[in-house]
């Protein structure tokens, strides 16, 4: 049985959590507290899931879930995530994250610097634009006239089929919005970060539509 480590058991790192054990995966969770503050949690998505330390976590992972923000100073566990595709749920957000010169003027996205920090993972960014509640209640099955999409950024193949196969499994249909340079474009603020339900066309005709604004232009 394959198994995600998530590192972040908030809102987004909890329902990821949620989402993968209903289709079938093993988790293992943590927090910046401590895997003893993680108890109600575990208890509460059952026996396919236990809590450990970031490290714990990233090492046991068949691939890893980081649902917390970029800190300039890395406080990822490099060592215990090399070699591992690594989704990057994360948006730069300046009212949380304070200015971060290299993204604000466009040279570099929130993406590429948490690959930098991650040099021997392969990382991809994922589950960025939608409400962490939405992964559990908008899904739907392959073929549906219905079905959502949902975008994808990564320098990595393997990366991207790891996340194409979630989102299927979670009834999304994927967007390729690769390389990591180019996730900027699903962004807060930009079209496709809307959070509102997106055909595979719409997600695409958004994407597109996206343009670059320094964030010091605007905050």
């Amino acid at each position: 049985m394959t198994t995600i480590g998530i590192i972040g058991a908030g809102e987004v790192g909890s329902h990821i959590a949620r989402a993968a054990i209903a289709n079938g995966y093993e988790v293992v969770i943590a927090n910046s507290r401590g895997p003893e503050t993680l108890r109600g949690l575990v208890e509460a998505l059952g026996p396919s899931a236990r809590a450990a330390t970031a490290a714990g976590a990233a090492a046991a992972g068949d691939f890893v879930i980081v649902a917390v923000p970029l800190k300039v100073d890395n406080d990822m566990p490099v060592e215990a995530l090399a070699g591992k595709v690594v989704l990057d749920t994360n948006n730069y957000m300046v009212w949380r994250d304070g200015h971060i010169p290299v993204i604000d003027s466009g040279q570099k996205t929130v993406h590429e610097l948490r690959q930098e920090q991650l040099p021997t993972s392969r990382v991809v960014k994922a589950f960025t634009h939608i409400q962490a509640p939405r992964i559990l209640t908008w899904g739907r099955p392959a073929g549906s006239p219905d079905r959502l999409a949902l975008s994808a950024s990564s320098d990595y193949v393997d990366a991207l089929e790891i996340v194409t196969r979630l989102y299927d499994q979670f009834g999304f249909d994927t967007v390729d919005n690769s390389p990591l340079s180019e996730s900027w474009r699903s962004a807060p603020g930009q079209p496709a970060w809307k959070q509102e339900r997106q055909s595979r066309s719409e997600l695409i005709a958004n994407l597109a539509k996206a343009r670059l604004v320094k964030a010091s232009a605007v905050g």
